[in-house]
């Protein structure tokens, strides 16, 4: 039953993409060339080839490790086990998770076909159409040597289902498939030679059998279709594969109106026929861990891609970061690019007569920022990044970036925005700090003011952090650049940035051996202790208060010391589309 694949396969289907568990086969059901070309997403599993390969893998032996217990046992309850308002007899036990994760073991293959034609919003009498909405859905799972933990796995649903479907069975392309009828659904089932087929309408899963039995080779497929061979290079491969391809705009919205509101018109403003997929691929490659993903199409200027910018060869917050930082992350949007595609979807929505609204939006944008939208978005870079210097990860060390140009003009800017939320400003030199409160206002009478952020503002940046020490710091550093070595000179930074391409609009490092895990652990348990909730707990000395989770107090945080190194990824725009890689050893 398709129950089957929702609610017991595919959320172990996720701890399995964590794990990685030795697989029956090394590929998937359905491959893309099999697929029919009317899929418009589909996910395969195809596992890792064997244990030596989990041994060396970092994740997989992290996963594997006994002092991993507690936080395996953790992710297993929050994805599979039932909701709490659910009965002792629907929730599944921790030997039945056990039990039913053994049926991941086998690769599988979902997806959605798309509708053979699209439907009308109305009949040719005006009254809406009564056809149910489509579910094209589809689940093919290769259960050899699972027949039977599969069979009690479906008696079991059907034992703890709230209402007992309708069975009867029905002759599908030759093949005896389980019709199961609910009140507002059906679902088709079949254990067809070694595979178990699901679907949600009987055209599907015709189809999809005789995609099985080779009966419809000789048809098109997805991977024959524009899209796919566009995405090719980023396919084909890993232990897990995944594809959305993007439906034409003429089958996301028709020219039928929704009182004076269409559709069809905004997704034309917003040039949405330009994105095609989105797809990507995980695989393991030694002690690495290597995950690709694109969001490919035309990137011409006009397009969804100007959310990216182009990019740049060194984000201006690298030159901020020391040697001995834990981790950073910088990522650069293209803003006057956004607002662009926001006005015209703004213009679209309006009818020709009523094109003054959308102008009057932007005039309330600059009353109340002092100046023009577009001129105030020019102050911007759109670099934003962030850094972290404590090895326990205190969110007193964490620093945030935004890049600026016109120190003046961006000071202007931020009194207008924050207005009577900024306590203090005073200039040092060529920086000037400002402390800002996000709770309270000033001039508001009997209202306190709280939780203060501190920020500094130079020539092309503002900094941001919690304390005015840790901003302090982070420049003095900058200022005896010369001296100081920063994470740019980092030969490990620099022997993986000299992999990917000159301009980047995202980058990301993280260096899991500068973590005091003990510290870490031992810094989180003290917080939830005095989180408003953990001081109502009646608890003993030496016991955790419910606000921390159960694995944090039984986890040994040297497991992940002895499995987790670095991790590293990039991402970067060109004319094909946004593109992202990411390394973890």
């Amino acid at each position: 039953m398709k129950a089957l694949s929702l609610r017991i396969l595919l959320p172990i289907a996720a701890l399995l993409c964590i794990s990685g568990s030795n697989p029956a086969h090394a590929q998937a059901p359905l491959e893309p060339a099999q697929m029919s070309s009317r899929t418009a997403f589909y996910l395969a599993w195809r596992g890792v080839s064997g244990p030596e390969a989990r041994k060396a893998n970092s994740l997989a032996a992290l996963w594997d490790d006994a002092d991993f217990a507690p936080v395996r046992s953790a992710i297993a309850s929050n994805l599979i086990g039932s909701p709490a308002e659910k009965s002792p007899k629907e929730k599944l036990t921790a030997e039945e998770i056990q039990e039913y994760a053994a049926l991941l073991e086998n690769s599988f293959t979902l997806g959605y076909l798309s509708e053979p034609a699209r439907r009308t919003v109305s009949n040719g009498g005006g009254a809406p159409d009564s056809k149910p909405a489509w579910n094209g859905m589809f689940f093919v799972y290769d259960r050899s040597g699972k027949e039977e933990l599969l069979s009690r796995a479906v008696l079991r649903l059907r034992a703890v289902g709230k209402e007992a479907p309708l069975l009867s069975q029905v002759t599908i392309g030759g093949v005896q498939v389980l019709k199961v009828q609910g009140k507002s659904s059906v679902t088709y089932w079949a254990e067809h030679g070694k595979y178990a087929v699901s679907a949600g309408e009987r055209s599907v899963m015709e189809e999809i059998l005789g995609r099985l039995d080779g009966k419809v080779s000789g048809t098109a497929s997805l991977a024959q279709s524009a899209a796919y061979r566009e995405a090719q290079a980023n396919l084909g491969s890993g232990l897990l594969e995944f594809f959305l391809r993007i439906p034409d705009l003429e089958n996301l919205a028709t020219d039928s109106k929704a009182g004076n509101f269409q559709v069809r018109p905004l997704l034309d403003a917003a040039r949405l026929d330009a994105v095609h997929s989105l797809s990507g691929h995980i695989t393991f490659e030694g002690a690495k861990t290597h995950v690709q993903a694109a969001i490919l199409g035309d990137a011409a200027p006009g397009t969804p891609f100007d959310i990216w910018a182009t990019g740049q060869s060194s984000p201006a917050s690298l030159s901020f970061v020391p040697v001995d930082a834990v981790s950073y992350t910088s990522g650069q949007l293209n803003f006057p690019g956004i607002y662009d595609t926001v006005k015209r979807v703004a213009r679209a929505a309006f009818p020709q007569v009523q094109q003054g609204n959308a102008d009057l939006l932007d005039t309330l944008a600059q009353t109340r920022l002092g100046m023009p939208v577009a001129d105030a978005l020019g102050l911007l870079t759109g670099e934003f990044a962030s850094m972290q210097t404590s090895a326990s990860m205190d969110s007193t060390k964490q620093v945030y970036f935004f890049g600026i140009r016109k120190k003046p003009e961006a000071l202007k800017l931020m009194r207008t925005v924050f207005s009577d939320q900024i306590t203090s400003e005073r200039n040092e030199g060529d920086v000037a700090f400002l402390k800002i409160s996000l709770g309270g206002k000033q001039g508001i009478a009997g209202v306190a003011q709280w939780n203060f952020f501190n920020l500094a503002v130079t020539q092309d940046m503002i900094l941001g952090a919690n304390r005015i020490e840790t901003l302090r710091e982070v420049l003095s550093n900058r200022a005896h650049a010369s001296t100081v070595a920063g994470l740019a000179t980092v030969p490990q930074f620099q022997a993986r940035r000299a992999k990917f391409p000159e301009n980047l609009n995202g980058l990301s490092y993280f260096d899991f051996q500068k973590v005091d895990w003990q510290a870490l652990k031992d810094r989180w348990i003290e917080e939830a202790k005095k989180s408003p909730v953990a001081k109502t707990v009646n608890a003993s000395k030496d016991a955790v208060p419910s606000t921390a989770p159960d694995w944090l107090a039984q986890i040994d945080p040297q497991v992940f010391a002895r499995h987790l190194h670095y991790s590293s990824s990039v991402s970067w725009k060109d004319s094909k589309g946004i593109h992202w890689d990411q390394w973890v050893e």
